[in-house]
């Protein structure tokens, strides 16, 4: 073999032998480093087009989706939108009745009805189920009582369940029986109340309860507004509102789907006066 050559084999195998040498110490003596995790990318999210709804499937802003009916509402605030059912407008009682129905013994004044201590509770001949509600009411603007005997009545829905009626301007009573209250069920968020003698409104949002094999299948719901306030907020009526004595409630007992709205009569010369309904699907 050529010398040179021979030379130049030894050399190269020197070199190449010394490179490893020196890759398997920087290996060794270098620290050791974590290797660097590997990131998978999210994936995007599929794009919803389509919602399924009561009406059939529709793609999203499809210009055929059926619209909403269109109601006119009321002039003013307060006042009954066009598809509401006007129950007392202030000009006669012919929409209530005692709860015997007979002939409701409420005096009317300018526009009001007031409650007549002893004569009992007057509720609508109409019976109804889910609803929204509007009641204007004012509690006697000369103060006499204290606590519950202060400007007492309620609003009952389906004849059932108390939306509690009571003067709680300054007025120091169970927070559970206050104005506004779900009678000793729910505090309201807060006290809207305003002064005696002054017009009030509720606003309130109710859906029914139902039942199946004589029990209560799924619960009611209320959310009221008081003066336009928010104070039931969706709360779930975990039972009756009937009095059962000082510290004791009533449960869900069995009704129909449909029930009047009524108003307590309590000893106080409670006034009201626009009150409308718009029934609402359950």
């Amino acid at each position: 073999m050529n010398r040179v050559v021979l030379i130049g084999i030894i050399c190269l195998a020197m070199l190449l032998g010394g490179c490893a040498s020196e890759q398997t110490a920087e290996t060794q003596d270098s620290p050791k480093v974590a290797p660097t995790a590997r990131v998978e990318k999210p994936g995007k999210q599929p794009k919803i087009m389509y919602v399924e709804t009561e009406s059939g499937r529709w793609m999203i802003h499809d210009i055929n989706r059926p619209a909403p009916p269109v109601v006119t509402p009321g002039k003013a605030c307060g006042d009954a939108p066009a598809d509401s059912i006007v129950l007392f407008d202030g000009s006669d009682l012919s929409k209530w009745a005692d709860r015997k129905g007979n002939r409701a013994k409420w005096v009317l004044g300018d526009g009001y009805m007031e409650s007549v201590k002893g004569s009992g509770p007057v509720q609508t001949k109409q019976k109804f189920g889910s609803c929204q509600l509007h009641v204007e009411f004012a509690t006697p603007e000369k103060v006499t009582g204290r606590g519950q005997g202060r400007g007492n009545s309620g609003v009952f829905l389906q004849g059932q369940y108390e939306v509690q009626v009571l003067d709680s301007y300054k007025n120091k009573t169970y927070p559970d029986g206050q104005c506004a209250a779900l009678y000793g069920r729910a505090v309201p968020l807060v006290n809207a109340s305003g002064k005696p003698g002054q017009w009030q409104s509720y606003d309130i949002i109710y859906h029914r309860p139902t039942f199946k094999d004589g029990k209560v299948d799924r619960k009611a719901t209320f959310t009221v507004l008081h003066n336009g306030v928010l104070v039931q907020d969706h709360v779930i009526l975990e039972g009756g509102t009937g009095w059962q004595g000082p510290h004791a409630i009533s449960q869900y007992e069995l009704h129909g789907d449909k029930g009047p709205i009524m108003l307590q009569d309590h000893g106080n010369p409670v006034q009201y006066r626009n009150i409308w309904i718009r029934e609402l699907k359950d």
